[in-house]
């Protein structure tokens, strides 16, 4: 009998998680020089990492030989949020906190519902705690909150809700998710990961968090990933109440964020013309990618994100035409779109580079 056997059926049944290909690994398998590639596959700034936040990572080297003390990002949320600081956890990501969550509350013969082409974190987190998984037909390629509301069973514990959703981009307006909370037993914890939010027009940012006064069973997910420029440090949180923090934070590893991350992430928080920055730069590649597909005859999902998806017929020929070009992508055939690709939104030069590539890998697969 294999070692292997001794680990849990539901832990044995899990794919692990697949990431974007990074630049140095495509250097290796194709022999292209790394400053050649064009990476945008993770969703990741191509404007960098907010200057303040560089200033200040910088700085916090001289206490790194000291564990980390996360009172000071801790309390800057509450305030930016007004909750108590019993009401945040932070997380090595918001993957660290989304896996909290499903830790927390669900085991075996507890599940969770969650709709098709959502985040693949979700049955990963399910499936490590024990739990099954509930996922629900998308609704043009997105969450089908009506039909997520009736597969909630008894045994039903938590419900996960991307907006904007990745791979796909699409988002809910905040109404439609109020009133899915206002519908749904209190009992079942509903997290909504907001890991985009920063990316939609101001007249669509709904104070979710203030929603917390009405609905206990509601736990807020974002990250200092995306729009901050932060993704290699790891930074991310929950807003909750403080019943489930508490919970959350039994079972959160005492140092989760490093002093980097911390001091990073304070800075980044009010480097408010990063953000602008950053949300106008997106703004204009959205606009440039999108009439480069329509140029090209692709269909692509309207997003709400920093990142594209789009038909690409024969998706994995498609991809590998793209990869011998240096351009890297996300094939999201994992998330039953076997037919398409998602692209990050980059630097005007990078999205150029993958229009042209994608022109003659088109060519080459036709």
């Amino acid at each position: 009998m294999s070692i292997a056997e001794n680990a849990p059926s539901y832990i044995r049944a899990i794919s692990p998680y697949q990431p974007g290909k990074p630049i140095t690994q495509l250097a290796r398998e194709m022999g292209l020089p790394v400053e050649k590639i064009v990476k945008l596959a993770s969703n990741e700034n191509p404007l960098g990492m907010s200057p303040r936040a560089r200033a200040a990572t910088q700085a916090a080297m001289d206490g790194i030989e000291r564990y980390p003390d996360q009172f000071d990002l801790t309390a800057a949320l509450a305030a930016r949020f007004g909750v108590g600081m019993e009401q945040v956890v932070l997380g090595n990501g918001s993957n660290d906190v989304l896996d909290l969550a499903a830790r927390v509350f669900l085991a075996p013969g507890r599940s969770s519902v969650f709709s098709q082409h959502a985040f693949a974190v979700y049955p990963l987190a399910t499936m490590s705690a024990g739990g099954e998984c509930i996922v629900v037909p998308a609704k043009h390629y997105g969450h089908d909150l009506d039909a997520m509301r009736a597969a909630i069973r008894s045994d039903t514990r938590i419900v996960w809700i991307a907006n904007p959703n990745n791979p796909t981009g699409n988002f809910l307006p905040g109404a439609q998710i109020k009133a899915f909370l206002q519908s749904s037993p209190r009992d079942v914890v509903v997290v909504l990961d907001e890991a985009y939010n920063e990316y939609l027009p101001p007249a669509d940012r709904v104070d979710t968090v203030a929603w917390l006064k009405e609905f206990p069973n509601l736990v807020v997910t974002r990250t200092f990933s995306k729009i901050h420029g932060l993704a290699g440090l790891r930074v991310g949180y929950a807003v909750t109440t403080a019943e489930i923090a508490d919970l959350m934070h039994r079972v959160r590893q005492p140092f989760n964020v490093n002093n980097l991350a911390l001091a990073g992430a304070i800075a980044a928080l009010d480097d408010h013309a990063f953000i602008a920055e950053s949300y106008e730069a997106n703004r204009r590649g959205m606009e440039q990618l999108v009439a480069g597909l329509k140029r090209l005859g692709l269909e692509h999902i309207p997003s709400h994100g920093n990142f594209v998806t789009f038909k690409a017929g024969d998706a994995v020929k498609v991809n590998q035409a793209l990869l011998k070009q240096g351009v890297i992508v996300r094939p999201i055939g994992g998330y039953a779109l076997p037919e398409h690709l998602r692209v990050t939104i980059g630097l005007e030069s990078e999205n150029t580079s993958f229009l042209k590539a994608l022109e003659k890998a088109l060519d080459r697969t036709r």
